[in-house]
């Protein structure tokens, strides 16, 4: 299983944003993770669609959009628009989210469900066939820096079991995620690792980069 590296840009940053995501890029990033948030859905308001097709012009990476909002379905467009090769949307806020995820595929972009930490894996058993990845969540949304849930290994290994293969569905973690339970996510069947803190959080975001992939490898 190939073990991709998303840096968080949650944890730039902003005023150097470009020169951040080209040192990622640089040291072999394989994604940006671009966390939207409302300010409704999650207790805190970030970035939206004009930083994304910023980012879409300095970067050659893929951009992982990951959309913690009340709504999503009105910015959909928007946010392929603006060069979105991922958007991953919350099924806490979707009543049809069957519908919502068709929608993304037909735009072109990966189609993704994040799980809150308290959200089940099985209510993504009806929509498997329209998903691209799974998000699942190992702290509770709205801000950079939290401590790992540690059940989130037992929830990886359920998601994978429900997914299937890896090369149906890849299976993405975010929160908490750094060189220390890299291994131990990978092995519980997660490919994405996305990390905030761990990156940009440290003195060398590059180093970073190059030391959770290692830490990962040994997972596999």
């Amino acid at each position: 299983m190939t073990v991709r590296v998303a840096p968080s840009i949650l944890s730039a940053d902003f005023a150097r944003l470009a020169d951040a995501v080209a040192r990622v890029e640089d040291a072999g990033a394989d994604l940006i993770h671009v966390d939207v948030m409302d300010g409704h859905f999650v207790p805190n308001i970030t970035i939206g669609i004009p930083v994304v097709a910023a980012l879409n012009r300095v970067t050659k990476l893929p951009l992982d959009v990951h959309l913690m909002i009340s709504d999503p379905d009105r910015y959909l467009d928007a946010f392929a628009g603006a060069g979105a090769a991922m958007i991953t949307v919350h099924a806490e806020v979707l009543p049809h989210l069957h519908r919502t995820l068709t929608h993304i595929r037909h735009l072109g972009v990966k189609a993704g469900v994040a799980l809150n930490p308290s959200t089940p894996v099985g209510v993504l058993s009806d929509v498997v066939a329209e998903i691209d990845h799974v998000l699942v969540m190992s702290v509770n949304p709205g801000f950079g820096g939290q401590k790992f849930i540690p059940h989130t290994f037992a929830k990886i290994t359920a998601a994978r079991q429900l997914l299937g293969s890896g090369d149906r569905a890849a299976i993405e973690v975010d929160g908490g995620v750094e060189p220390a339970n890299a291994a131990a996510l990978v092995a519980a069947g997660a490919s994405i690792l996305v990390a905030g803190a761990s990156i940009f959080g440290q003195p060398d975001p590059a180093a970073a980069v190059h030391a959770l992939r290692r830490a990962a490898e040994g997972g596999r």
